[in-house]
């Protein structure tokens, strides 16, 4: 059966002391003729632009490369051997309530949030026997940190006495934009040794935040670990809590998502890639997309909502697009290591005591296992239908020279050790979903990250992967950068734009906050 509804968690308000963004004044929306603005990238960080732009009146057409909408949540039919038409994905992703701008995004489809499901925990269990859980961990700082110290069995006073506080004092109190310049230059894994954070809390829990951006620690930036818990632990009260969409992502997101867009007057193009963007005399852009017989349309701005590599393949195609700077920036983008995501579709239930979605490490290559049946109601049909289960394994970070289906192989034998009773199933289905398409936040890398504004005021930039200056990560950095975008373009035009909220650009907690500063 799907998860249950926890307590209305699900509509869980803002924390009270998140920040406020407020837009650029100006007027409320056009009236009569109004601009037009081409949105590139139908993901999140596209959507939101769009939404942004079109709710002000602005005549805007998406452009999507691929047959449906999403990005990186997107969602596709595939048969089964047993018949059945079920949905496809690159897997789970939890939806933070730190995630005020993606679920404001969500209130326009669906104002109560009812189609998200709250997950009871965050689990995490380690190969050695070690479990971690953030369900009784109080979500207010400072007690959210003493609370986890207290509960968590990865610390002990040992531990805590070899620690060097002084070293850990910057994770007390996070300013944002400021901790990229003080701790960018150093690897996550670095920080966590010269804290001398305990070895067991390092491996149970930062890697598996760590690994959540698709890097291995010691190829991570410091600033994005210590940025990310902020986000979700000492800068925020909404501690480590998720929830998920009740049914797939088309049905429960992108489908609702595009009706409400076309109500706008937008012109969603899917199976539409841009070739190239030419800059024109007059401020205007001309975007050539399409197939064989790519065409031309004129726009008075440009949003660029692609992943990075996307990027880079539409800013080296358009030679006329920024300046020789901005331009080197967007060529040294990386992507971050292949990652796997695979579905089982099996022919008995997984024990009825396992979490919907576990943290793994430890464990080779998986880093996390998900029973869909627990919330996602077409998993929870099929499963009753048939009296099956369906398991999805994620491993990130997976070297890209590995042998893929030696990973896959060894992924499962993993899941084996950690769900036992899932060794005699049998599985009816199977499918297995290989990408290296999100960001690389490497040490050193923060500076070439795009800004969302660039050096033509006519062509703004979003993405997970974009410098805010906020502190936000993953889908709703994404969200609030396509905000962000829209906004550029409605200041130019004198029309208000969206009003934006975060967690705090500080530590939350006053006690904490001056304990940081005896760091100097």
């Amino acid at each position: 059966m799907p998860a249950k509804r926890h307590g209305g968690a699900h509509r869980h308000g803002r924390d009270r002391r998140a920040a406020v963004i407020h837009a650029p004044a100006g007027r409320p929306r056009f009236t009569g003729d109004a601009p037009s603005a081409a949105v590139v990238g139908g993901g999140l960080a596209g959507i939101a632009a769009a939404t942004g732009l079109a709710e002000r009146g602005v005549r805007v057409t998406l452009y999507e490369g691929e047959r449906n909408l999403g990005g990186r949540l997107a969602g596709w039919p595939t048969r089964l051997a047993d018949g059945t038409t079920v949905t496809m994905s690159r897997g789970f992703h939890a939806f933070f309530r730190q995630y005020y701008n993606l679920r404001g995004l969500l209130r326009r489809i669906d104002p109560g949030l009812e189609t998200l499901t709250a997950l009871p925990d965050y689990p995490l269990r380690h190969g050695s026997g070690l479990h971690d859980s953030f369900a009784r961990v109080p979500r207010t700082p400072p007690l959210s940190a003493l609370g986890f110290v207290a509960l968590s069995p990865t610390f002990g006073v040992r531990d805590l006495a070899r620690m060097d506080p002084r070293a850990a004092l910057p994770l007390l109190d996070v300013r944002v934009p400021e901790v990229h310049e003080r701790l960018d230059g150093v690897s996550a894994h670095d920080f966590l040794a010269r804290i001398r954070f305990p070895e067991a809390a390092h491996h149970l829990a930062f890697e598996v935040f760590s690994r959540s951006f698709f890097a291995d620690p010691r190829e991570l930036s410091a600033a994005e670990l210590v940025l990310m818990f902020h986000i979700y632990f000492l800068g925020s009260s909404e501690g480590l809590l998720f929830d998920v969409p009740a049914e797939p992502f088309p049905t429960a997101l992108w489908d609702p998502l595009a009706c409400y867009l076309a109500g706008l007057g937008v012109d969603v193009r899917t199976g539409t890639p841009v070739r190239h963007v030419r800059p024109l005399p007059d401020g205007r852009i001309d975007v050539e997309a399409g197939g064989a017989e790519a065409r031309a349309s004129r726009h008075d701005a440009l949003v660029l909502a692609l992943d990075g590599a996307g990027l880079r393949r539409l800013v080296d195609a358009s030679p006329g697009l920024g300046d020789a700077p901005w331009r080197a920036s967007i060529d040294r983008l990386r992507s971050a290591p292949p990652f796997l995501v695979s579905r089982l579709w099996l022919d008995r239930p997984v024990a009825r005591d396992r979490p919907g979605f576990l943290g793994t490490s430890g464990y080779g290559p998986l880093d996390n296992v998900s029973v869909l049946e627990r919330w996602e109601g077409e998993a929870a049909r099929w499963a009753r239908r048939t009296g099956g289960s369906v398991l999805e394994l994620h491993a990130y970070a997976v070297s890209p020279d590995a042998d893929r289906a030696a990973v896959q192989a060894e992924a499962l034998r993993q899941a084996h050790r950690v769900y036992p009773e899932t060794r005699d199933a049998r599985i009816v289905d199977e499918r297995h979903e290989w990408r290296a398409d999100c960001p690389m936040f490497p040490v050193g890398g923060y500076r070439d990250r795009p800004g969302v504004r660039g050096p033509d005021p006519a062509v703004t930039v979003a993405g997970d992967m974009v410098r805010t200056g906020l502190p936000v990560a993953l889908m709703e950095r994404a969200v609030t950068s396509g905000f962000l975008a829209s906004n550029a373009h409605l200041e130019r035009w004198g029309v208000r734009g969206q009003t934006l909220w975060t967690v705090p650009r500080t530590g939350r907690s006053p006690v904490l906050r001056r304990l940081a500063a005896l760091g100097g």
